[in-house]
């Protein structure tokens, strides 16, 4: 499975559970509606009164599984970044490609984007015999694997 393949499984999907840490080390997880980028990035929109905003400034390190029908699914690890200025509004081009009805929360009091830039990737089909399980490393995903 190569690059193309992974953000071709990425862009079907609209909903992720993004999971951080909060202050005193519990973990927290939440759905999201996502959009991908062909980087493989995972884009999500969250209000600052929301428990994964802090935790996710504070502590940018997070994970999120995408994918959940058919038994394929798709792991990341990465690192959370709230994007500024030029880099928001392109990442936001492609999050309400996904997401139209989106452009109405950007006026919402207190909404945030983040992007997650991704240092490890596991893909899973167990929907198959026998199951295909692709990892790909930080260094794999800095090339074209």
């Amino acid at each position: 499975m190569d690059r193309v393949a992974i953000y071709a499984f990425m862009i079907r999907q609209r909903y992720g559970v993004v999971s951080s840490t909060a202050t005193d080390g519990t973990p927290q997880s939440a759905l999201v509606g996502i959009a991908s980028t062909p980087r493989l990035e995972v884009i999500f929109d969250t209000v600052k009164s929301s428990r994964k905003y802090p935790n996710l400034i504070q502590r940018p390190a997070c994970s999120l599984v995408i994918g959940w029908s058919g038994e394929q699914t798709l792991q990341l690890e990465g690192i959370a970044e709230e994007p500024q200025g030029a880099a928001l509004k392109q990442l936001q081009d492609v999050y309400f490609a996904q997401w139209p009805e989106g452009r109405e929360h950007a006026s919402w009091p207190g909404i945030a984007y983040f992007v997650v830039h991704p240092h490890w990737i596991r893909y899973s089909d167990y929907d198959q015999h026998p199951p295909f399980i692709q990892e790909v490393s930080k260094e794999a995903l800095s090339s074209d694997f």
